[in-house]
């Protein structure tokens, strides 16, 4: 019998893996590095190593040293970052807004409209070009391969913090901890209709049937995976209103998707239904007001505004935050003006 290897890949917006792997009973006395790396794709000596210090190798819900001995039946849990993909990243000397940087970690403010990583169509002009651009500007530091590391990603149309790293142990740690959801994120969103009481989105998220770019929400675990959003109320707007967003888990499109789920879809998120008037009067002079705040906020309404985590190396917390973009600020201030006079 061959040792059981599941996979629970995160959602595109984490990026990591969870690999659970249950030891066959056939199986002798062997270190546990040396097993995870004939049974681990693409996990080499280092970045196992790596993985065992940072404590994301559990051994029956215990953490170990790399010289422990695996027995027949352990139930092995590891979580990695994924590895760097094998497409050429073209360093692109693109305009980066570094919020804070050091020799293991950077926190970047993307701006909206720029994709995250080359993928399909989009092989130039994203933050990694730029990124990988950067660090050909750097100091080659032992450990590092030049390469960003993205433990996490916004979208395209979403401004705001991103978290990246600059070598294998700090991709490790925080790998960690998105997986434990120790990492506190915030957004802010701007979403239709008058939301009256803080609350929790819950269920699992997963393609929708009718349009596989579109993400549903469903009560059936087969279908998705578990996504958890906390919403506060910070500003009451009539036909609109301003939340904060806070993510338990990180899962693809999560808020926009939540937000629509509950009724209430972000401002001019076009792929969720929040691109027409949802709520308001029928008068013309209302929809033209609506018309100017979609062309000042020419997208979806959310900002990745704050960041928090532990120092891969310090183990110090460290907390960012990044201010409204022009954009969604102007977009916000017609709607208050707009409240204030009518």
């Amino acid at each position: 019998m061959e040792n059981v290897v599941e996979l629970q890949e995160s959602e595109e917006q984490e990026l990591y893996e969870h690999l659970k792997i249950i030891v066959d009973k056939g199986q002798s006395l062997l270190r546990i590095d040396k097993f995870l790396m004939v049974r681990v794709e693409n996990a080499s000596r280092n970045r196992i190593q790596n993985a065992i210090d940072a404590g994301n190798v559990l051994v029956n819900q215990k953490q170990i040293k790399a010289s422990y001995k695996v027995k027949p039946y352990d139930e092995i849990s590891i979580v990695l970052p994924h590895p760097p993909r094998d497409t050429e990243v073209y360093p692109e000397d693109l305009p980066l807004d570094i919020i804070y940087e050091d020799s293991d970690l950077l926190v970047v403010n993307k701006a909206a409209g720029m994709v995250v990583h080359p993928g399909f169509n989009n092989y130039t002009g994203t933050l990694v070009n730029a990124l990988a651009f950067h660090f050909e500007q750097l100091p080659q530091l032992p450990g590092n391969d030049g390469r960003p590391g993205l433990v996490h990603r916004i979208d395209k149309d979403t401004s705001g913090l991103l978290l990246i790293s600059k070598n294998e142990k700090s991709i490790t740690h925080l790998a960690r901890q998105f997986f434990d959801h120790s990492i506190t994120r915030k957004y802010i969103a701007l979403v239709w209709g008058d939301i009256e009481n803080d609350g929790t989105v819950t269920g699992y998220i997963g393609r929708s049937v009718k349009d596989r770019r579109v993400m549903d929400i469903y009560d059936d675990e087969e279908k998705g995976k578990w996504s958890v959003t906390h919403y506060k109320v910070l500003k009451r707007l009539g036909y609109v209103t301003l939340i904060s967003c806070e993510l338990e888990t990180g899962r693809t499109h999560q808020i926009r998707a939540h937000m629509q789920h509950i009724g209430h879809p972000l401002f001019n998120d076009a792929m969720y239904g929040g691109d027409k008037i949802l709520k308001g009067t029928t008068f013309n002079k209302y929809k033209q007001f609506v018309d100017n705040c979609f062309e000042l906020l020419p997208r979806q309404a959310l900002h990745a505004q704050s960041l928090g985590f532990i120092h891969p190396t310090t183990k110090e917390y460290m907390y960012f935050e990044s201010p409204l973009p022009p954009d969604f600020k102007a977009g916000l201030t017609k709607w208050e003006n707009y409240i204030a006079t009518s």
